[in-house]
């Protein structure tokens, strides 16, 4: 996002919510896509949220939901007919499945025991009914032989993908916020009960200095870090300093307009998504999947959120947003925006309930 004195724009947007019925992915791309973020609907989220419920009452017999992009329906993954039966009484599509949640759960587990090689990320899809283990471009020789075994001992139940490049937080020096000399991006500016603001980062970008500017010749103070977490997490919290710049709570689309964040929620599989970034600004794509474990080669951080956007170093700490809702930061991934990537965000609702503070 870009910093000015006057100045200084965060991300933020929202998924939205109603019925399981949702409005088609069609028109949830042209709002990812247009020159503002608007809201899907209420109907989105709420169905999401249906689903979810439905899901945790199934317990082992579902293996979690995602939006379908073709029907524009919210599908509960199912193990048997009785199951099947229950969502269906409930409004939503229901799709009889080979595993349980359990068993997706089960294999994570393992390659988390077996398969934990820097280079590798995984998590369940629940579209596929499978674990989807990526391996980047680093992971050679024994490494490599490590990561196959682990994978075949598993079966069927994982599907192993290639990635170009190499999967490594998004950081480099250059222009939005700076500190020492890196450069990163705001992700959404953020206050508690009693007004003192804040903005979020991501942790890998926290961990690099106390200090961080709005400029890279470091003469334009913003704020200095109060916690990071990475890895394991990957967010961090600056507390303003800077009493002078202008903290709206917005994200910058870079076209001249900003998108207003009134909220947070978590995202969901199948959700369109947009990504802000100082480095390649605005991006689209897709959520693919939830709790991901990504083993960077500075460490292993759980539970991201795994998209289709694409990201470049800079974009770290950025915006991941729907409409006017906030979803997560910017951790890693690997590819580019020129030819396409994978990217995985930090859940913006953890930092804001580890430090009690929210967006605005």
């Amino acid at each position: 996002m870009r910093l000015t004195k006057s100045s200084l724009v965060v991300a933020a947007a929202a998924a939205v919510v109603g019925a399981l019925l949702f409005p088609s992915t069609a028109a949830q791309g042209a709002a990812a896509d247009g020159a503002a973020a608007v809201d899907n609907g209420q109907s989105l989220r709420a169905a999401a949220s249906r689903a979810d419920g439905l899901v945790a009452a199934l317990g082992t017999r579902s293996a979690g939901s995602y939006l379908d992009g073709a029907s524009g329906q919210m599908v509960v993954t199912v193990t048997d007919q009785a199951a099947a039966d229950t969502v269906r009484a409930a409004g939503a599509v229901p799709r009889l499945v080979a595993r349980s949640g359990a068993q997706l759960a089960a294999a994570t587990a393992q390659l988390d025991r077996t398969a934990r090689v820097p280079g590798t990320a995984w998590a369940a899809d629940p579209v596929s009914n499978q674990v989807v283990l990526s391996i980047d471009s680093t992971v050679t020789g024994a490494s490599l032989a490590r990561v196959q075994a682990a994978a075949a001992a598993l079966g069927s139940a994982v599907r192993v993908e290639r990635l170009s490049g190499s999967l490594s937080p998004t950081i480099t020096g250059g222009d939005a916020i700076y500190g020492g000399s890196s450069r990163c991006s705001l992700g959404f500016n953020v206050r508690n009960s009693s007004g003192t603001q804040y903005f979020l980062t991501a942790g890998h970008c926290g961990n690099i200095a106390s200090t961080w500017y709005a400029n890279s010749s470091h003469t334009t103070v913003l704020g200095s870090r109060v916690s990071s977490s990475f890895p394991t997490n990957d967010y961090a919290i600056i507390q303003y300093t800077n009493t002078t710049i202008s903290k709206p709570g917005m994200v910058d689309l870079y076209n001249g307009t900003n998108q207003d964040i009134t909220r947070a929620a978590n995202a969901f599989v199948g959700e369109s998504v947009r990504r802000s970034g100082s480095t390649t600004h605005v991006h689209s794509g897709s959520v693919t999947a939830l709790n991901a474990t990504v083993n960077y080669q500075q460490g292993t951080v759980f539970g991201l959120i795994r998209t289709t956007v694409c990201a470049e170093p800079g974009d770290s700490g950025g915006s991941l947003f729907d409409g006017s809702t906030a979803l997560g930061l910017t951790s890693g991934g690997s590819g580019n925006c020129s030819s396409g990537g994978t990217t995985f965000f930090q859940p913006v609702t953890e930092p804001l309930s580890v430090f009690g503070v929210s967006v605005y």
